[in-house]
C-alpha cells in the first residue's frame, strides 16, 4: 500500500473508534460516578478504566473471533448484557444512589476497582460496538502495517479518552454538589435510554433468526 492509502486507513480507523467510543459521551457518566472521590482517586479511576479497556479491545482484536466461537457468544448477546448493565447503573443514578458519602480507604479502593471495570471500561469505553469494530478491522487488516495502524489507532483514541476524563474533574468542581446531583439524575435517565437501545439492538437480530424457517 502507498503512504497515502496507509494515512487514509489510519484516519478511517481513528474516526471509527472515536465515533463508537465517544469519549465526550463517557465524560458525564464518569463525572457523576466519581463526584464523591478526590482528584487523586478520580485520576486513578480514569487510568484504570482506560487501561482495562485497552486490554479488552486488544484481546478481542487479536482473538475475538476465536473467543466468540469457543464460548458460543454472539455480539448481539453482548449488546443485550451491556444494555442490562447500563439499565441497572442508570436506575441507581436516577435514584441518586451514586451520591457523596464518607468512605474509608478500603471502601474507596473497592469502589474505584468496581466502577473502573464496570461500567466505565465495560461497556462504556470497550462496549459491543468498539469490540466489534476491533474484530472486524483486524480481520480486514491483511498486512503487518495495517495491524500496527489499528493498534496505534486504539492507543490514540484511549489516550484522548483518558485526557477528557481527567479534565472532567474541573467540571465537577464548577458544578458543585447540587449540580452533580442534577447531572447524576440526568445521566441516569440518559443511561437507561441507551440501555434500552443496546438491549433491543441485540434482541432484534436474535428474534429475527429464531423466526427464520
Amino acid at each position: 500500500m502507498t503512504q497515502h492509502e496507509l494515512l487514509t486507513t489510519a484516519l478511517l480507523y481513528i474516526t471509527s473508534y472515536f465515533a463508537i467510543i465517544n469519549p465526550l459521551g463517557v465524560m458525564p457518566v464518569f463525572m457523576t460516578m466519581t463526584s464523591s472521590l478526590n482528584e487523586r482517586e478520580r485520576k486513578r479511576t480514569a487510568i484504570k478504566a482506560v487501561i482495562t479497556a485497552f486490554f479488552i479491545l486488544l484481546t478481542f482484536a487479536l482473538g475475538g473471533q476465536l473467543l466468540f466461537k469457543v464460548f458460543g457468544i454472539s455480539v448481539n448477546s453482548f449488546r443485550m448484557v451491556g444494555g442490562i448493565i447500563f439499565f441497572i447503573m442508570g436506575y441507581d443514578m436516577l435514584q441518586a444512589r451514586v451520591s457523596k458519602m464518607k468512605m474509608d480507604d478500603d471502601m474507596i479502593k473497592n469502589y474505584v476497582d468496581d466502577i473502573s471495570i464496570t461500567p466505565l471500561a465495560i461497556p462504556m469505553i470497550a462496549g459491543p460496538g468498539a469490540i466489534t469494530n476491533s474484530i472486524v478491522l483486524m480481520e480486514d487488516s491483511h498486512t503487518l502495517a495495517l495491524k500496527i495502524i489499528l493498534l496505534v489507532s486504539i492507543i490514540l483514541i484511549l489516550i484522548a479518552t483518558l485526557l477528557i476524563l481527567l479534565g472532567s474533574g474541573k467540571l465537577v468542581k464548577v458544578l458543585g454538589e447540587t449540580g452533580n446531583k442534577i447531572m447524576t439524575k440526568l445521566m441516569g435517565l440518559i443511561m437507561m435510554v441507551i440501555a434500552v437501545e443496546f438491549f433491543f439492538a441485540g434482541l432484534k437480530p436474535i428474534v429475527q433468526n429464531m423466526l427464520l424457517p
